[in-house]
């Protein structure tokens, strides 16, 4: 089974559980956001990393591992949910069809996003039993990276400030996730996740400027979402302060710190190689060579 195939099959098993198996007794419309919220999945890049840092590490809880792949990408995919809200970017297209709140209403949105979010703490405590202390590390770490002070609402909560900390700012809101990646695969393998944790910051940093020149060289056909939002929204920009040159050239030193701060372990080379595919997958080989 191919890790997407493997983190899909688990996915969709949450979601079909969420769904409440056929009931009668549950809201139609907002068991059908909980599938549309999280279908099509697209590359799927923070689950992928989590499951290959667990199969670098060993994988000897696949089940668990399943779990805190499941997890992460629920709350990857509430956060864009919510992000696409008019209160947010206002984005009315998502993944190339539209967004939640278009799709059913803004409440069924906001509901949508809040239940994808349970669910990722639900799907960690039911795998939690195969190995507690795992478990429990897995939830604290999904918290840590989901909310404040230093998660992806935290990074969220610096659009609203009168002055933006761009570090603390990157670091909560795109590398949050990533290093929930990282670390969640490690104890899910039963390694210690602190010296997974750079390598998830410099993947995210990596993601951020990688987005910066999806927004400013692509077009909303292209990425399935609108573009400019950066510019709409007077956030700052990798391609805005260094030029499209200077971002990818800062694109690539970082992926070389990333791969270098790999932790030693069996499947350090082929996690390697999933850095530099991932990150060939987010900006296309033809854009990198246009600014070589």
């Amino acid at each position: 089974m191919s890790q997407k195939t493997r983190i899909n099959s688990a996915l969709s098993a949450c979601i079909a559980r969420a769904q409440g198996h056929g009931r009668k007794d549950v809201p139609t419309k907002l068991a059908q956001t909980l599938s549309y919220a999280t279908t099509p999945g697209g590359a799927r890049i923070r689950p992928t990393i989590l499951v290959s840092v667990a199969l670098a590490c060993g994988d000897d809880q696949p089940h668990l591992t399943d779990a805190a792949a499941t997890a992460l990408e629920l709350m990857h995919c509430a956060s864009l949910v919510h992000d696409d809200l008019p209160c947010f970017d206002d984005a009315d297209t998502r993944r190339g069809k539209p967004s939640v709140h278009k799709a059913f209403s803004e409440p069924l949105a906001v509901l949508a996003g809040d239940s994808l979010i349970m669910l990722a703490f639900d799907e960690l405590a039911r795998a939690a039993h195969a190995a507690p202390d795992r478990g429990l590390a897995l939830i604290r770490t999904l918290s840590d990276r989901s909310g404040m002070p230093g998660g992806i609402c935290a990074g969220q909560g610096w659009e609203s400030e009168a002055v933006i900390d761009l570090h603390a700012y990157h670091c909560s809101k795109t590398a949050g996730l990533f290093v929930a990646a990282t670390q969640m695969g490690a104890i899910a393998a039963g390694n210690d996740p602190e010296p997974w944790a750079e390598l998830g910051l410099r993947i995210g940093e990596a993601f951020q400027v990688a987005d910066d020149l999806r927004d400013a060289l692509f077009d909303e056909g292209a990425l399935g979402k609108p573009v400019g939002q950066d510019d709409r929204h007077g956030r700052p920009n990798a391609v805005s302060e260094l030029g499209a040159r200077g971002a990818m050239s800062r694109l690539n030193d970082i992926l070389g710190g990333a791969i270098a701060s790999i932790p030693s372990c069996p499947g350090e080379a082929k996690l390697a190689h999933l850095v530099r595919a991932q990150a060939d997958a987010i900006v296309p080989r033809t854009v990198a060579t246009a600014f070589k």
